[in-house]
């Protein structure tokens, strides 16, 4: 798929990889319509790029937003949704607060489901269009610390693949791309020490732009980021005991981490 001209709406624009996203996109010459809650964040965003693009401050998360969503998807004939917005709170799940997991679930899995119901008519008005959800490993590998956070990204990944599917005789090109670890502000300092605790690497936001943006071009309906996470993502679906030995060895680690990021408020 070629981008010079396309009308992309990018959620989660304001974020360190919604910027990212942002910025190769811009310079691969489409016109973004960017999204978030922060108007003032969104506007920044959109003043380093390299043209002019539309900043759209509306919240996911409530019906009224998705509906400025879809109706400003329809002014603009937009043909490339791609739902980048998300959050994440790393602790262990008997202790993790409920709004907390209310708000991965909703804004990791329910707010893209809900608003890629609403924008699928309008899409398929276009002679080709495409949905790309941005996931994460963890939506394929169950991870301790981040139960939830796995919860909502498998769901996502699942939602993506059936929804694949079920366009496939239509113009809309649904894909999925699912980074491994990126250095954003996205991680608290506790994910950040137990990252490097565990000797994970981090990729760059760009990197995952550069991923996403190859992923639109391609004709392929996901990429899994990282070596050896990828490498992970196949074991885990053929042989899950040799991860699960792994992770178990490491829970030590993850508890003491989970339990120094216990006083985030």
């Amino acid at each position: 798929m070629q981008l010079n001209n396309r009308q992309i709406l990018l959620t989660g624009a304001a974020g360190g990889i919604g910027r990212a996203i942002a910025t190769q996109l811009s310079a691969a010459g489409a016109t973004l319509s960017l999204v978030g809650r922060n108007l003032t964040a969104l506007t920044a965003v959109g003043e380093s790029l390299d043209a002019p693009h539309y900043a759209l401050a509306a919240d996911i998360n409530s019906a009224e937003g998705r509906d400025m969503i879809t109706a400003h998807c329809e002014a603009q004939a937009v043909d490339i949704v791609i739902n980048c917005a998300g959050v994440m709170d790393f602790a262990l799940f008997e202790e993790q607060q409920q709004s907390a997991i209310e708000s991965m679930i909703n804004t990791n899995l329910l707010s893209p489901m809900l608003l890629c119901q609403q924008i699928i008519p309008l899409l398929k008005r276009r002679p080709e269009a495409a949905i790309i959800n941005v996931g994460s490993i963890f939506g394929s590998i169950g991870h301790p610390g981040f139960t939830a956070y796995c919860a909502s990204k498998h769901g996502l990944r699942g939602f993506t693949e059936a929804l694949q599917r079920e366009l496939a005789d239509t113009s809309i090109r649904v894909g999925y791309l699912a980074p491994r670890a990126t250095d954003t502000e996205f991680n608290s300092p506790a994910v950040v020490a137990l990252n490097k605790a565990l000797g994970n690497s981090m990729d760059s936001p760009e990197q995952v732009a550069t991923d996403l943006v190859g992923l639109l071009k391609s004709q392929k309906p996901r990429r899994f980021m990282g070596w050896p996470e990828k490498l992970f993502v196949k074991v885990n679906g053929l042989f899950p005991n040799v991860v699960s030995g792994a992770l178990i060895k490491s829970l030590p680690i993850i508890k003491q981490h989970s339990t120094s990021n216990s006083s985030r408020g």
